[in-house]
């Protein structure tokens, strides 16, 4: 009897623990969809066009989180844009660790290369932690951070930025230069729009943009996207 109410009581620890894990969305964040209904969206780890060709755990609704801070900044970069019939289109912000932990694990599986021909054609996949494209932690995990291009809204087509979202590789760094003058200007404009609204930029990567004054600088959620 003492051991079948030890088991209960282990058992009730884990429940307990679980559901701490997957408590729901924190009040202070926001469904960006939301606050700006004619946001496009691209989640690509929801599905299996992203570079490790299938589902991302933590992903299972086709919604985008990000805090109300950085929400309010995009709302207005939104406005800006659209006033020169230009809009955000976005491919992911709040991720889930369970998400990162995800990457990792797939990250030490050097066999799995479905996707290597479109997302990291020149990297050697041995080599993604010691460049920086995988890591233990991400900035997306504290809330603030944000993937996203710049659309024409007439077609929803997006701007030509010199290389696509999430391009393992130096073509998607800043300081690329081998681009054309159109490419080199679309970039910029990003650039500019989203520093003008408290948004930091990170070097290797032109569509990932981090809230400068985040409200969560030291927590990383992880809670699922539902």
């Amino acid at each position: 009897m003492k051991s079948l109410f030890q088991l209960f009581s282990v058992l009730a620890f884990v429940i307990l623990l679980s559901c701490q894990k997957d408590k729901g969305i924190p009040s202070d964040f926001v469904n960006l969809k939301e606050l700006i209904p004619n946001l496009e969206l691209d989640l690509r780890y929801r599905g299996q066009h992203n570079f490790i060709g299938r589902p991302v755990n933590g992903y299972t609704a086709n919604k985008l989180y990000i805090t109300r801070e950085a929400a309010e900044a995009l709302s207005n970069i939104q406005a800006e844009l659209n006033e020169e019939g230009l809009g955000i289109k976005a491919f992911d912000a709040y991720r889930p660790q369970r998400a990162v932990q995800h990457f990792m694990d797939w990250a030490k599986d050097i066999q799995d290369t479905i996707a290597k021909q479109e997302f990291y054609p020149d990297v050697d996949k041995r080599d993604l932690f010691k460049l920086g494209y995988i890591a233990e932690k991400s900035g997306h995990s504290r809330g603030s951070t944000i993937d996203l291009t710049i659309i024409d809204l007439a077609n929803k087509k997006e701007i030509d930025m010199g290389s696509a979202f999430d391009f393992f590789g130096i073509q998607s760094h800043h300081d690329y230069t081998q681009l054309s003058q159109q490419q080199i200007f679309n970039r910029q404009k990003l650039k500019a729009i989203m520093e003008k609204y408290g948004f930091k930029i990170i070097e290797e990567e032109w569509w990932h943009y981090t809230l400068k004054n985040e409200p969560f600088p030291d927590t990383y959620f992880d809670f699922p996207i539902r």
